[in-house]
């Protein structure tokens, strides 16, 4: 045995060099598996760590997208509940509109009538029912001409507006007792197509209408007549006086006897009969221009050349107006400024050569008043073309107007609130007013300062 000396003792020596190389060996076995085993354990560490790390990044990761998340969410609640609010609002608002919009309907004071393309009504509100008897609620959803067949409204004229996409307006009238005013909308951008009809009952407002126009025009054949009855009177006065101056001549035995073999009588005769027959004339032409102006109305314009009218004019005033014992109109200075190539008018010839005479009487008043001797009465007439305007401007330097006077000018002269008892008719001008503003659809203006005089402006239209 190796281990074993030859007397069979053991040999220390060599059991313990076989224990120490067997005890180093297994301990550089252990080193070296220490070794291995470390490196394994640092590499599976390292490994962890990475491992720790990369889940550490993704539980930030996770926990910064649930942070996002949980934001996000809280935004998108939060808009939900913006919206949510919104849609609660907007719906409470919604059923206030609808609400005050039925109201409207149900108040409006016209009959409103509602169809869709097959003529049946979707709308009847409370007028409706006033005026036709019939509750909305038998009348919905039913055509419209078999649940109240009495309508002035055709389905051709429903038709009509739909296919054209145009309002149709009619006017429905039985003259004197009721007036309707009918209109036809169609409905636009809408799914379904139709219209909506409109009954206006404007029998009153008609009637009252109606009621001022004829009170106008009263007024103004009033005042027409007031200052042909002014005319009148003027010559007439002076017939009378000159009657009753040959009467008293007459009577006069004694004085007639002493003055009929002189040759004086035969002509003072003949003097006042001589100025009776032109206070006649004077009187004939007055009525003659009435005349003319009673049949001379048409119902349509005329084109007429306004120059022609104002001479014409002019002539008439020259022989219809006159002071009882100073100024004649034919005494008066005209100072006529026309544009040339001035164009034809539509107009009423006899109306606006009514409505320059009263403006020339009116001239020829305010000219008489002045009281100077030395005063030279002048009239000025301008014409012009301005646009599609006609202008007429027709000034005088007579007495000017008080603020009173331009307050009332074209007011009728039967107004009874006034201060003007004897007011002189002659000094109104809604005739003339009348005539260019309602019948020839223009302008009329008045400026005037009492110490320099009038001047009338008047616009009319070309077309």
């Amino acid at each position: 045995m190796q281990f074993k000396y030859p007397d069979g003792s053991t040999n220390w020596q060599h059991v313990a060099n076989w224990s120490g190389a067997i005890l180093i060996l297994l301990l550089s076995i252990a080193v070296i598996t220490l070794f291995f085993t470390r490196r394994k354990v640092r590499k599976s560490n390292q490994e962890l760590k990475e491992i720790r790390s990369g889940l550490e990044l993704r539980v930030q990761e996770r926990t910064a997208t649930l942070d996002e998340s949980n934001r996000l969410l809280k935004e998108t609640n939060k808009l939900l509940e913006n919206e949510i609010t919104k849609h609660v609002s907007t719906a409470s608002r919604l059923r206030a509109s609808e609400s005050y919009i039925k109201n409207i309907l149900r108040s409006m004071p016209l009959m409103l009538v509602g169809l869709n393309k097959n003529g049946k009504i979707t709308q009847w509100n409370k007028r409706a029912e006033d005026i036709t008897g019939i509750k909305a609620e038998d009348v919905l959803d039913k055509n419209l001409w078999d649940a109240y067949p009495i309508i002035t409204v055709s389905p051709g004229q429903v038709s009509e507006a739909m296919e054209k996409k145009e309002t149709i307006t009619i006017k429905h009238s039985q003259r004197g007792q009721y007036y309707f005013d009918i209109t036809i909308y169609p409905l636009q951008d809408q799914v379904e197509t139709g219209v909506v009809i409109l009954i206006d009952d404007v029998t009153k407002k008609i009637l009252a209408e109606n009621m001022l126009i004829q009170n106008d025009k009263i007024s103004s054949m009033g005042e027409l007549a007031s200052s042909m009855a002014h005319d009148i009177n003027r010559p007439l006065q002076s017939i009378l006086f000159d009657l009753r101056a040959f009467q008293n001549l007459l009577t006069d035995s004694s004085q007639y006897m002493n003055e009929i073999t002189s040759s004086a009588m035969p002509e003072k005769l003949g003097n006042l009969l001589s100025h009776a027959y032109r206070k006649g004339e004077q009187m004939a032409s007055i009525v003659h221009n009435l005349q003319e102006f009673a049949r001379g109305r048409s119902d349509r314009k005329q084109l007429s050349n306004i120059v022609d009218v104002m001479e014409h004019t002019i002539e008439l005033a020259s022989d219809v107006l006159s002071a009882p014992s100073r100024l004649r109109f034919m005494d008066i200075q005209i100072e006529r400024n026309y544009e040339k190539d001035l164009p034809m008018v539509p107009c009423y010839v006899t109306e606006l050569q009514q409505a320059f005479l009263s403006l020339f009487r009116h001239a020829h008043d305010a000219l008489d008043r002045v009281d100077d001797p030395g005063h030279k009465p002048i009239i000025k007439i301008q014409m012009n073309v301005s646009y599609d305007s006609f202008w007429i401007r027709i000034q005088h330097n007579g007495v000017g107007l008080t603020n009173e006077e331009l307050l009332y000018l074209f007011e009728p002269f039967v107004k009874k609130d006034s201060f003007e008892v004897g007011y002189n008719a002659g000094k109104r001008l809604s005739f003339a007013y009348f005539i260019i503003t309602e019948q020839h659809q223009g302008q009329m203006a008045v400026t005037s300062d009492i110490n320099v005089g009038t001047t009338f402006h008047i616009q009319m239209l070309l077309k």
